[in-house]
């Protein structure tokens, strides 16, 4: 059966703070809490007069009512609640005042452990509830015992008395004073001694319940008759005593004497105080006047490493020496100051307790004066326990709170903490700061292809290869997924930011080498300059935010300072990418194809398929526009698959028209080739269509098959042997190693118009063209020029024996049902 929440009263009147610590206690699953939530300590008074809550959380800043009386009136309304301090950190002071008075504990609102506080609060609670129930308890044993008729007595295993209840003081006919601490034997008339004791030491000797009839002997009374019970108090190893019940039959026996009251104590204060704080978890060292050690419970001993037989009558500064855990200075004895001034005395916060073999432990204490009945200060006590686990725990939330957990470097809290010191730095020594917004290049495709394992080591050493670059004085922060910020906190200029960015970059020449591999990663890094950029905290980061995507813009690999026309930028790129989420949905994405020709005969030989947005109120929008916006949001996946799926379909379409087909190539990103489940989709997309393999042809260009130029030679022979024609796009613009061309499966090297365009006028890029024609005829693979668009390039083509010719002179890009016109006539040139 699932216990009924427990019950909590939230005062506070920040309505984050508020809805912060609600949602922490919600959290904790199955309805553990049920919080109630006022602002006002009016509020709080009138609920707790009508309703028993388990727990308050209580700030003392109130709209109604501020400090210690707001504790002290929510402790009388609420005597049995634990209480809770909630501290924004400024008024830490006030809320400790609060603990010395009774709250269970603070909590600081600026970096409270959510995931810690139900334990916190369950804990405070169990334990204000064990406190009652201990006081309870005792007070239900003194009524239970006090209403019995019968005297009752615990009696230690020398036959004191620990406790006796007032029937048996009455019958006695003596105060608890003189009961406590001494034999119950001595109450026992003479003439009945000699009989009594040999029946008590054969009821022990035999293990067996002791009764009997005898006398007390009351000075000055007549004599009473008692029956007495006994029974045994187990201990561990042997009975600890005796619980013995006393009922006056003095009334049956009118004329025995009555019996002698108790002559003394049957447990001595020593004793039982020695039970008590020995039973406690803190340590309790006790010292005479003079600062000589007079007493160690079994805590302190073990705290102290010393034992008591040898810590007594030692100096306490022997026994008991703490430092401060900072600066490592001996701190002033408490219990010395007590004695001295007369007064309770706390340890300092931070101190450190210094054992008896050299080993420290973090404590926390008090120390008080001890009094005799004179009033006169004869020693002191001191009372501490060890708060290094609790401290470390503490220390660890604070650094968790304010730090990445994979690569330790400062989070988002502490950047934004220190960038404010840094402006406030800035502004009154009139220097600059800066903010380099970094992110890494193409981190998705490592992330997703080799598995977020070898994606967090990248980051752990990317971490570490920018602590390298920058100052002690500068921070570096992970910001989240694969950004990170670095805080320039005092430059003198702008070039300044513009070296470090340089070493940072020149830093991630080297590849990273992680699980075993070379993984080369780049940086787009974007820059905001305090005062110039930007004169807030805010700004400074959004500004180096929008000068990161302009590097990325540029190319990637580079650093960009910001400029104000950046957001302008910013705006049109949320408004492109939001833009292509739509038109996924909603199907505005259109593909035309530009025929590829056989130089020779004019014959349309295949056809590129060929990206168009169909934006509602732009009109058509190329490739060129919305492509690289795509890459970087990450929908160039779904964008391209969308594209090879439609272009499949189409030559499906055509084919079921009756249509002599060619091959239909399509463009791949390399974010798309490097996806982990591209060659998985690739097969779908065919088998699904029903295309012959040998229809589609995938372009691909040298820089993206070079990345990683053994596993690209794997995913080339895994689509070579579905069938499907591979090519390699703007052959010449990149850097291919001639020993993997050879090694990759490839049809066609497809000529960048870049070169074609100037065969003409430039010798250069003629000899370029000529080159890679030979090539191609060497490597048995096709060669198609790009970007033919006049008839005098078409002839140098065609002298230099180049297979195919793509561009405006034979046909611009075409929807498919011009397309298919083409295609009704397959022998027919497309340009004489």
């Amino acid at each position: 059966m699932t216990p009924p929440p427990t019950k909590l009263l939230l005062v506070e009147a920040d309505r984050l703070v508020a809805e912060r610590v609600t949602h922490a206690l919600s959290a904790s699953g199955d309805g553990m809490f049920r919080v109630r939530w006022v602002t006002r300590l009016a509020d709080a008074l009138d609920w707790l007069h009508r309703h028993a809550e388990s727990s308050v959380l209580l700030n003392l800043s109130l709209p109604d009512q501020q400090g210690l009386a707001v504790f002290l009136q929510v402790s009388e309304a609420a005597p049995d609640a634990a209480i809770l301090v909630l501290s924004s950190g400024s008024d830490d002071a006030l809320a400790r005042e609060a603990v010395a008075l009774g709250a269970q504990g603070y909590i600081s609102t600026e970096s409270f452990d959510a995931s810690a506080l139900p334990l916190l609060c369950t804990h405070v609670i169990e334990t204000q509830a064990a406190k009652h129930a201990l006081m309870d308890s005792e007070a239900r044993f003194r009524a239970i015992s006090d209403a019995s008729p019968l005297g009752i007595l615990v009696a230690d295993s020398e036959d004191r008395c620990v406790y006796a209840n007032a029937v048996y003081h009455a019958i006695v006919g003596k105060g608890p004073a003189a009961a406590v601490g001494s034999s119950w034997f001595g109450t026992v008339h003479a003439g009945d001694q000699k009989r009594v004791r040999s029946e008590w030491r054969h009821a022990i000797h035999h293990d067996q319940r002791f009764q009997s009839e005898l006398r007390f002997s009351r000075p000055g009374e007549p004599e009473l008759w008692v029956r007495v019970h006994s029974a045994a108090l187990p201990g561990r190893h042997a009975p600890r005593g005796h619980v013995l019940t006393f009922e006056d039959i003095t009334g049956r026996k009118a004329n025995e004497a009555v019996l002698r009251a108790a002559e003394d104590a049957l447990f001595d204060e020593k004793e039982r105080a020695q039970v008590t704080l020995n039973s406690i978890g803190d340590a309790v060292l006790a010292t005479d006047v003079e600062g000589n050690v007079s007493y160690l419970n079994i805590v302190a001993e073990r705290l102290t490493g010393w034992p008591k037989a040898e810590a007594q009558g030692r100096p306490l500064g022997e026994v008991f020496r703490t430092i401060d855990g900072e600066d490592r200075t001996e701190a002033e004895n408490p219990a010395l100051m007590a004695i001295r001034e007369n007064r309770t005395v706390a340890l300092a916060a931070g101190s450190m307790l210094v054992r008896r073999d050299g080993s420290e432990a973090a404590i926390e204490d008090s120390a008080a004066p001890i009094h005799n009945r004179a009033g006169k200060v004869v020693g002191a006590v001191i009372v501490f326990h060890d708060v290094s686990e609790s401290r470390a725990m503490t220390l660890k939330m604070a650094h968790l709170a304010q730090h990445d957990f994979l690569t330790d470097l400062p989070n988002r809290v502490l950047l934004t903490e220190r960038l404010s010191q840094a402006i406030r730095f800035a502004v009154r020594h009139r220097k600059q700061a800066a903010l380099l917004f970094l992110d890494l290049d193409y981190f998705k495709h490592i992330n997703d292809s080799l598995g977020h394992t070898v994606g967090d080591q990248l980051l752990k050493s990317v971490a570490d290869r920018l602590r390298t670059c920058v100052r002690a004085t500068d921070t570096v922060c992970r910001q989240g997924g694969d950004e990170f910020v670095i805080l320039l906190a005092e430059i003198e200029r702008r070039d300044d930011a513009a070296q470090i960015s340089d070493k940072i970059l020149a830093a991630f020449g080297p590849p990273h080498h992680i699980g075993g591999h070379e993984l080369h990663v780049t940086l787009s890094i974007g820059i905001s300059v305090y005062p110039d950029d930007a004169p807030t905290l805010d700004s400074m980061l959004q500004n180096a935010d929008a000068a990161m995507y302009h590097a990325k813009a540029s190319g990637r690999n580079n650093y960009q300072f910001f400029k104000a026309n950046m957001h302008a930028e910013a705006g049109h790129r949320m408004f492109v990418e939001n833009g292509l989420r739509r038109a996924l949905k909603r199907g505005e994405f259109v593909l035309h194809y530009q025929p590829k020709v056989d130089i020779a005969s004019g014959a349309m030989t295949g056809a590129e398929a060929l990206l168009r947005w169909h934006e509602p109120t732009l009109g058509l929008i190329g490739p060129a526009q919305f492509i690289p916006i795509a890459e970087q949001c990450g929908l160039i996946v779904p964008i391209g698959r969308w594209v090879l799926r439609q272009a499949c379909e189409q030559v499906m379409s055509w084919q079921r028209a009756g249509l002599a087909v060619v091959p239909v190539s399509v463009n791949i990103s390399a974010l798309e080739f490097r996806h982990p489940l591209f060659i998985d989709e690739v097969s779908k997309i065919l088998t699904e269509t029903g295309i012959d393999p040998s229809h589609l042809e995938l372009e691909l260009t040298e820089s993206v098959l070079m990345h990683d130029a053994e596993s690209s030679a794997t995913a080339l022979e895994a689509l070579k042997r579905m069938g499907i024609q591979l090519a390699i796009d703007d052959f010449g613009t990149g850097y291919s190693s001639l020993s993997y061309l050879r090694r990759f499966p490839i049809n066609t090297l497809k000529i960048d118009q870049s070169f074609v365009r100037d065969i003409e006028t430039d010798v250069d890029n003629a000899t370029i063209v000529g080159a890679v024609i030979g090539m191609g005829r060497n490597l048995k693979q096709r060669v198609i020029a790009e970007g033919v668009e006049t008839a005098l390039q078409l002839s140098f083509l065609r002298r230099e024996h180049c297979d195919e010719g793509q561009g405006f002179l034979f046909s611009y890009p075409l929807l498919p049902d011009a397309l298919a016109r083409l295609l009704k006539m397959p022998h027919a040139a497309v340009v004489a």
